[in-house]
């Protein structure tokens, strides 16, 4: 969970990652301006870094990424370096935030691709998880999570949602626990009823939220 020092500090530091590969009638970049206002009006004091995946084009790791990330740090040369310098800025983004909001919806039942490769430039060990005799442990520690997941078809937290549950894997095994989820699932079928479930959801984050602040002070 986020820290005490952290919910008292000025500014809470978001991070807000937007997977949709559309702008134009976007459910979930729409929510997560939504969840960002209410955060704002509510706690004025944050400051917010975006990380836009369809407009970043972030590249799949190749053999010549593997190859420079499992090179000792000190024994990199500078081309492997620079091979690295984009995912190094993604996991410093991350280690910066105290809270990450991700914006995503869910396509032929997981994830965009353009997450994928982002999960995959940011997991890497000995920045944000290490090994230990008893297993990996996740080092992006005293952060929360706010997960917007939107469907058209796939009902979420189902047995044929493969986003909602990989995510907080994902998140986990870096060391982020304190996950909640805002769903709006199938929206081709349920789009009003789902819609307004999540607007109640996403007052009932910022009001968890402000609790936690005040318990803090």
């Amino acid at each position: 969970m986020i820290s005490d020092k952290q919910l008292t500090k000025t500014p809470l530091q978001v991070l807000r990652i937007d997977a949709s590969a559309r702008y134009e009638g976007s459910v979930t970049r729409r929510l997560a301006d939504d969840f960002i206002k209410e955060l704002q009006r509510n706690y004025g004091g944050i400051q917010i870094q975006f990380r836009d995946l369809a407009r970043d084009k972030l590249p799949f790791i190749d053999d010549a990424w593997i190859g420079a990330n499992f090179t000792k740090p000190e024994q990199r040369t500078a081309q492997q370096k620079q091979i690295l310098a984009q995912s190094d800025s993604l996991v410093k983004q991350v280690q910066d935030a105290d809270m990450l909001v991700f914006a995503v919806p869910i396509y032929n039942f997981s994830v965009p691709a353009t997450l994928k490769a982002w999960i995959d430039l940011v997991a890497r060990a000995g920045l944000t998880f290490r090994y230990t005799a008893d297993g990996p442990v996740g080092l992006l520690e005293n952060k929360k999570a706010l997960l917007i997941l939107a469907s058209g078809g796939t009902p979420i937290g189902s047995d044929i949602d493969y986003a909602s549950g990989y995510l907080r894997h994902v998140l986990g095994f870096l060391g982020i626990h304190d996950v909640e989820l805002i769903s709006a699932g199938r929206l081709n079928i349920e789009n009003t009823d789902s819609m307004h479930s999540a607007q109640q959801q996403i007052g009932e984050a910022v009001e968890k939220l402000q609790q936690a602040l005040r318990a803090a002070a």
